[in-house]
């Protein structure tokens, strides 16, 4: 399946109004975003768990990043609450699912094949002090792409220049960029050469962004 698999485009997907789409498991549905490859794909997804479900043991070849929409996301590693941001690098294994249900948005098979850092992190612990109405956490950070959580003030700007293209997931609030109402939910993806220049709305906004990581997109290895 190809899906939003030019990085060449300017891309926004609405995913509160996608249908969910069942995946393999039982009780594990998702919306996708874009994607490269069928099961096995370089993949940005949003797949929910319904309460009791779980998805089978598996190893994350092409590594995984995620964040916790909503719920509790669980692994034998322990119990992910809504706003933790998780790297499971190349190699790692688990199997996930969630007692009382969960949401998570998810990347796959974007990783440093060399990369074997793990961790987790609450997003909100390392908020800077604001500034221009912006304050943003460092979730990660290394020569192929940074990761960042923002704090947006009602009617502050945000905006963005990196190169490598720039990715944003609304979690909470609205902003407007480009023309686009961007409500909670809502993924702009540009790629390299065109910055961020967006307005928070009357009550403020909270996004994830990830930069400089589109000129490394391709299929999964063979």
């Amino acid at each position: 399946m190809d899906l939003n698999s030019d990085f060449a485009q300017r891309v926004v997907v609405h995913s509160a109004q996608e249908p969910w789409q069942a995946s393999p498991m039982p009780g594990v549905d998702r919306r996708m975003l874009d994607r490269i490859g069928g099961e096995v794909a370089r993949a940005t997804t949003i797949v929910r768990y319904a309460p009791g479900s779980n998805f089978s043991a598996h190893t994350h070849t092409g590594g995984e990043e995620f964040i916790v929409l909503d719920g509790v996301f669980q692994d034998e590693h322990g119990d992910f609450p809504a706003g933790t941001y998780v790297r499971n690098p190349p190699t790692t294994s688990h199997t996930p699912g969630s007692d009382q249900g969960c949401t998570i948005f998810v990347k796959l098979w974007q990783f440093d094949m060399s990369d074997r850092t793990q961790f987790r992190k609450d997003m909100t612990a390392e908020l800077s002090t604001p500034k221009g109405g912006v304050a943003t956490a460092e979730l990660h950070c290394d020569a192929r792409e940074k990761v960042t959580y923002h704090v947006v003030d009602a009617g502050a700007a945000l905006t963005i220049d990196d190169a490598g293209g720039i990715e944003m997931l609304v979690l909470r609030g609205a902003l407007t960029e480009g023309g686009d109402a961007l409500q909670q939910g809502a993924w702009l993806r540009l790629p390299e050469g065109q910055g961020l220049a967006a307005v928070a709305g009357p009550h403020g906004a909270r996004v994830w962004i990830k930069t400089g990581h589109l000129p490394y997109a391709q299929p999964p290895a063979a």
